[in-house]
């Protein structure tokens, strides 16, 4: 069985994958500082929540991570908890996928594997937004070439952003409010919130139309992928675990380079 990480700046996602079908998956809160020792503890303590997983079913890893100082602590981990060495996304590895990016290496591990992923799936023009503690959109042509994208603040950090530097407004949850214009301050936070973030999408995704030369599809992923989904026409389908299979199709692409 395959163990992939995603390291996330918020969230850390784990699945494990019994070939195409993926037996188990978490998510947890990152946490930088966490030693190699911390995350085997954590590792272990969620495989004791799945009947249908143990420790010497993994075979293999594959990390990745936003988080450099993570990075390592998940190499760490897995080789000793697991004894396999663990793939890490990043220069050198084969995609399969052409970048087009000016540089690279400056391109978010994650950005690469929901691409690979989505264009493995679809096999066409896509953008692929995902919805975590930035908002990205990535740009994939239909021949297969990553194009690039665009970031923004994610939907947390806009919240959270506006309660810590405007003394009078209140934190509130990200949930549809009545009425777009809102009536109370809870009410019109939760406006500009979610249908902001809706305009966001649909100007961005207008814009980018206007500037290639094909068709595309939306795909989203991410947290809040579902709730910002259903305000809007322009995401056509929304992939949970789109990272988790970009990663199992990255490790399957390089399980035999050495």
């Amino acid at each position: 069985m395959l163990l992939a990480i995603d390291v996330g700046n918020t969230h850390t996602v784990l699945g494990v994958w019994d070939d195409t079908r993926l037996s188990a998956h978490w998510r947890v809160t990152t946490r930088s500082e966490r030693t190699s020792d911390e995350m085997s503890v954590l590792i272990q303590s969620l495989f004791g929540t799945s009947a249908e997983i143990s420790k010497s079913d993994i075979s293999d890893a594959i990390v990745s991570s936003v988080v450099p100082s993570l990075t390592r602590t998940m190499v760490d981990m897995t080789k000793a908890l697991f004894d396999v060495d663990c793939l890490v996304v990043g220069p050198g590895l084969k995609t399969g996928m052409p970048i087009r990016y000016e540089d690279p290496r400056e391109v978010g591990a994650d950005r690469i594997v929901n691409a690979v992923a989505a264009y493995n799936r679809w096999s066409s023009g896509l953008v692929i937004v995902d919805f975590g503690t930035a908002t990205t959109f990535d740009v994939v042509s239909p021949d297969g070439a990553y194009l690039g994208g665009s970031i923004c603040p994610g939907i947390g950090i806009s919240s959270q952003a506006l309660f810590a530097h405007a003394a009078r407004l209140p934190r509130v949850d990200f949930v549809r409010p009545e009425h777009v214009v809102g009536r109370n301050t809870v009410a019109s936070i939760q406006s500009g919130l979610v249908f902001g973030y809706v305009g966001l999408v649909e100007g961005l995704i207008k814009r980018i139309k206007d500037s290639v030369d094909f068709e595309f599809s939306v795909v989203a992923t991410g947290g809040l992928a579902t709730q910002i989904a259903r305000e809007t026409s322009v995401i056509k389908k929304v992939e949970s675990d789109l990272t988790l299979d970009g990663l199992r199709i990255l490790h399957l692409r390089n399980r035999n380079r050495d």
